[in-house]
């Protein structure tokens, strides 16, 4: 087992955050991001920059804190640790334990969603350190994933027949992808095409408006993101928020409506987007959530339509092991999951409106 130490990141280190994530051994996460941090703590937490340090390597994950009456603090380490390997995370654990009892950090546990493919072997490596098993928490847990690092033609050749086809048909029949400037209008017919799409394909819950505004401006400040736009009759028809980060792109939001003219328009912006994020020098792209490999064709699950979308572009979809939750002091945890963490919410959302993660 690699022995890992942690600590918090320096003024520096935060200074040029991104450039540190980007160089983990997974190549980061935009959930890792200076912009996303950025949003959160204008949604409830308090964002910390926390290191962990081996021998071999350095890995650089953000951290929201939250803090609780009687119980002290939670830690969500979204989408991270960025490890090597599944073999890192008991070396991970043991540093977290050690970081939090040496600095009297007061922190009661430590959610934990390491980007690692889920298998059996993966699961039962890390349920070996004693962790919790929790609900998963982000939509790409399950995700298809495409490599775009071939050149276009054999990219496209690549694609799922169904992409493909919509694609060439959408090109020759003359359908334009716009790169839009971030505007308020602009964001407001992205956020409404999103909600007529959720409502229509999906069962998850849209944020409210002002926290995709916060999101989208955050990333297209910094040269991270881009919206996409296909008009039809003077309007937007679809829509879709795009990010680059580090060697990944990702489709992060999309919508459309559901009565459209020109076939294929939807996946033309998927393939705009591709290339573009290509060009920045990304090498795989993320679809951003399906239902699991094993509930793909299950047409209860809330993601099934989206699914079927984004399948149409890569054959498989790969499943990452969640969410655990580190349990620092047993008590205190015990009292979280018998009702603090539901009580938590339920004030949470009601005092504010917004999802308590």
């Amino acid at each position: 087992m690699r022995e890992f130490t942690a600590r918090f990141a320096t003024a520096e280190e935060i200074e040029h955050w991104d450039k540190h994530v980007t160089a983990n051994p997974n190549g980061g996460n935009l959930l890792q991001s200076e912009a996303f941090a950025d949003v959160k703590q204008h949604f409830g937490w308090k964002p910390l920059h926390l290191v962990y340090e081996t021998a071999d390597y350095s890995s650089y994950n953000l951290v929201l804190e939250k803090s609780f009456p009687l119980l002290g603090k939670l830690w969500y380490l979204i989408k991270g640790p960025d490890v090597a390997g599944v073999e890192d995370i008991p070396g991970i654990i043991k540093a977290n334990r050690e970081f939090v009892k040496r600095d009297k950090l007061g922190v009661f546990a430590v959610k934990i969603e390491p980007d690692i493919v889920l298998s059996g072997e993966a699961r039962d490596a890390i349920e070996a350190t004693g962790v919790v098993k929790t609900p998963n928490l982000q939509p790409n847990d399950s995700t298809a994933l495409l490599d775009i690092s071939p050149e276009e033609n054999q990219l496209l050749r690549n694609l799922h027949s169904r992409g493909r086809n919509a694609v060439r048909r959408a090109i020759r029949e003359g359908v334009e992808v716009h790169t839009m400037e971030p505007t308020e209008e602009n964001f407001r017919s992205m956020y409404a095409l999103m909600t007529n799409t959720v409502e229509a394909k999906s069962q998850v819950r849209v944020r409210e408006f002002g926290y995709y505004r916060q999101f989208w401006t955050n990333f297209i400040d910094r040269g991270q993101g881009r919206l996409l736009f296909v008009f039809e009759n003077g309007v937007p028809s679809v829509g879709a928020f795009v990010i680059n980060y580090g060697r990944k792109g990702t489709y992060k939001d999309g919508g459309s409506l559901q009565k459209r003219a020109q076939y294929g328009d939807s996946h033309l912006v998927q393939w705009t987007a591709i290339n573009q994020v290509k060009e920045l020098g990304c090498t795989e792209y993320d679809f951003c959530g399906t239902p699991p490999a094993d509930r793909l064709k299950d047409t209860s699950h809330p993601f099934h339509g989206l699914g079927l979308f984004k399948t149409s572009f890569s054959k498989t979809v790969t499943d990452f092991v969640g969410c655990y939750d580190q349990v620092i002091s047993p008590l205190k945890y015990k009292l979280w999951t018998a009702a603090g963490e539901r009580i938590a919410r339920q004030i949470y959302t009601r005092r504010t409106g917004q999802q308590f993660y």
